[in-house]
């Protein structure tokens, strides 16, 4: 409630109105905040200089940091509720996924070439949903068991199945 966000936000309930009318605008921001720190994360890890199965690991890394915090990922969490989702939260939502798969896609391309990554008869964009997609489903799977590992474990699987056997894993 705006009652609820204004007090953990030490704002008055007037103020959060005034910039946010809706609770679908405040919903929106959240989200585009969100996706823009995300994007940040991935801008770090490009500028890193990693090779494309380090910036992997790092991206997956980005997802375990959120797990150890006892958190889950925004957009993954509304993604499931996403046919109740006003439009402008809709739009937002796949907005960040869509950056993620863009990244993943130039970073599994740039990994194919350069024979650290094996596509091996799939395009990297179908690749690059199913590490997302993936990598989302183990995040939800890891919670109601309370074990990080249990994400860790299944983020190595989807990894290990990209690596040019030469390619050492962690």
């Amino acid at each position: 409630s705006y009652a609820h966000l204004a007090e953990r936000l030490n704002v008055t309930k007037p103020s959060l109105h005034y910039h946010f009318a809706t609770k679908a605008l405040l919903g929106e921001e959240l989200i585009l905040r969100y996706t823009l720190r995300f994007t940040e994360a991935l801008a770090r890890i490009d500028a890193s200089g990693a090779d494309a199965p380090g910036r992997l690991d790092d991206y997956v890394g980005l997802y375990r940091d959120v797990i150890n915090a006892n958190r889950i990922c925004l957009c993954g969490m509304l993604a499931a509720e996403y046919q109740t989702l006003p439009e402008p939260m809709r739009v937002a939502v796949v907005r960040f996924f869509d950056v993620n798969e863009a990244w993943l896609e130039s970073v599994l391309d740039e990994g194919s070439a350069a024979g650290s990554i094996q596509l091996v008869g799939r395009s990297a964009r179908g690749t690059a949903r199913g590490v997302v997609s993936g990598l989302e489903g183990a995040m939800l799977m890891t919670r109601p068991y309370g074990d990080a590992q249990r994400f860790q474990d299944a983020a190595d699987r989807i990894l290990a199945g990209l690596y040019a056997p030469s390619v050492r894993t962690s």
